[in-house]
């Protein structure tokens, strides 16, 4: 008497599974396809855990390099780790042009300027503490090249991110949103770096 509640159980899980992958997977291509790609970019995925946007990004610069940066603790992860993105960009085939780093995304183990794409996806909200989200967005910021890209999608703090780039002087900010995950509500937003990054500029943001 037991068995077809346990199976329903299982089914129920199967499915909760089955369409939270198929939710992320769709607002990985919807965050990764708001830029428009020339296909040799050098780009950095921030939290990258299993690699569903870094290798989405690979996929996009086959004369390009992406590089997916996490803080690997098993904790964090649910049992995520680097061989596990190696696999999945190994089966994507662009295991070529992608690099995994260790770090933490408050102090990104890179030069300044040296990405034209910065991405994340649903990371920087687990920073517990307002500082060090802040510190993420700046690290971002600072190893984004002038005219570079910053695309994020994430569950919280949205705006406060946006404001702190418009103080950083980022332009072409769009914020759209809300979007409905499996659970939670996100926010997409995207910003360039001037290629005058010294300089304070500020535009509207478009919220849809």
């Amino acid at each position: 008497m037991f068995w077809p509640s346990g199976l329903s159980l299982l089914a129920a899980c199967a499915w909760m599974l089955a369409s939270s992958l198929w939710l992320k997977k769709g607002v990985m291509r919807s965050l990764v396809g708001e830029r428009r790609w020339r296909g040799d970019e050098m780009v950095l995925d921030v939290g990258c855990g299993r690699g569903l946007v870094s290798v989405e990004a690979a996929r996009r610069v086959p004369h390009g390099s992406v590089h997916g940066v996490d803080i690997w603790q098993a904790e964090d992860l649910s049992g995520n780790g680097p061989e596990a993105i190696l696999i999945n960009a190994a089966a994507a085939g662009v295991s070529d042009r992608l690099t995994i780093d260790t770090g933490d995304a408050r102090k990104l183990p890179y030069p300044d300027a040296l990405f034209e794409v910065v991405l994340s996806m649903t990371t920087i909200h687990n920073i517990p503490d307002a500082a060090g989200r802040r510190q993420a967005i700046s690290e971002a910021w600072r190893v984004l090249r002038p005219g570079g890209q910053i695309l994020i999608f994430d569950i919280r703090h949205a705006r406060t991110y946006l404001r702190q780039l418009r103080d950083e002087g980022a332009t072409e900010i769009t914020l759209k949103g809300p979007i409905l995950l499996w659970g939670p509500v996100g926010w997409r937003f995207s910003a360039v770096k001037p290629s005058n990054s010294g300089s304070l500029i500020t535009s509207p943001v478009d919220t849809v």
